[in-house]
This record gives structure tokens, C-alpha cells and sequence, in this order.
């Protein structure tokens, strides 16, 4: 059986192949994440010390402030963060965060947002490539 894709509204284009992080709660990446290691430190999060490092990460929303961008792409530059983010709902901050990464460190990591039937038939996953043009092919 060929995988379906899944087609998503690219925040910031990129492509990556791997293994996804679903997070339960969404992680602020200013303050509940350290971009030098890739671990969640946020105490109240149901994922406390789990490392992004490498992940596709995919969380329902984002979470955070106007720092979130200087935490992605602080991560990004250190190769400390996922190597894609997966939203249901859009979040301008970790766009602009994977752009400025883009821009300055020249590694281009896809941030893309599914409709939620799309979101749940993802997180059922344990893999995934999301191309340039952000198809979404779970395996």
C-alpha cells in the first residue's frame, strides 16, 4: 500500500525525512526548550527532558512569546533543534524563526501546518517526509 500524502500550507519551505516527536502539550521554545542541548526543560511539561535533537517535531499549536524566533533559530544554528515542525494551527514566531535560520545559517528547516483530520491521521505515524512543495507522507 503507498502511503497518502498529505497536503499542508507551508510556513517556511524546506524538506525533511524521520522519526516524529509528538508532543502532548505544546513547548515553549523560549523558555521551556534549551536551544543548546534540544531538551524540553519546561518542569510542567508532560514531556520534560525529552530531546527534539533531530525530530520531526509535531505539536498542535504553538506556544510562547516574541523570543520563540531567537530560540529556533538559536537551535537550528547549534543543530540542536528538530529538523521540521508540524502544527494544526499556524504560528507566525516558529515561521520566522526557521526563516531567519535560512537566511543566516543557510539550513532550512520546513515548517508546515495541517487541517486537523490530517493532523490525527499524522500522529498515528511514526514516520515522515515532508517535501518542498509540503506534501506530508506519513509511514
Amino acid at each position: 500500500m503507498t502511503p497518502q500524502s498529505l497536503k499542508s500550507e507551508v510556513l517556511h519551505p524546506g524538506t525533511a525525512q524521520g522519526e516524529l516527536l509528538v508532543l502532548d502539550t505544546p513547548v515553549s521554545f523560549w523558555g521551556g526548550f534549551d536551544p543548546n542541548n534540544g531538551e524540553i526543560i519546561e518542569a510542567s511539561h508532560p514531556q520534560c527532558g525529552e530531546k527534539v535533537t533531530g525530530k520531526i517535531l509535531v505539536m498542535y499549536r504553538g506556544k510562547g512569546s516574541a523570543g520563540t524566533p531567537a530560540g529556533v533559530a538559536e537551535s537550528i544554528r547549534n543543530g540542536s533543534g528538530p529538523i521540521a515542525l508540524i502544527l494544526c494551527e499556524p504560528e507566525v514566531n516558529i515561521a520566522i524563526g526557521a526563516a531567519v535560520a535560512s537566511e543566516l545559517y543557510d539550513v532550512h528547516m520546513p515548517v508546515v501546518c495541517l487541517e486537523p483530520d490530517d493532523y490525527t491521521k499524522l500522529i498515528e505515524s511514526n514516520k515522515t517526509d515532508i517535501s518542498l512543495t509540503g506534501e506530508v507522507t506519513p509511514h
